[in-house]
């Protein structure tokens, strides 16, 4: 899936999780900056996520 801005993120919580943990683990170094380069709100993101049970783990770089 081909992102380049923030709106282009899944609005549904499962599929959302889903392409950003595939982001992660492709090529985005960290959250913050996966959030940076499409201009996205970090916190927003992780609540949303949160929300379905899933934080942010840093040294796995990926939500569980």
């Amino acid at each position: 899936m081909y992102l380049s801005q923030a709106e282009d993120l899944p609005k549904d919580p499962v599929m959302l999780l889903s392409i950003v943990n595939m982001k992660l683990r492709d090529g985005c170094p960290s959250l913050e900056e996966f959030c940076k380069s499409l201009g996205a709100d970090q916190a927003a993101l992780e609540q949303k996520l949160a929300a379905i049970g899933y934080q942010y783990d840093p040294a796995a770089n990926q939500f569980r």
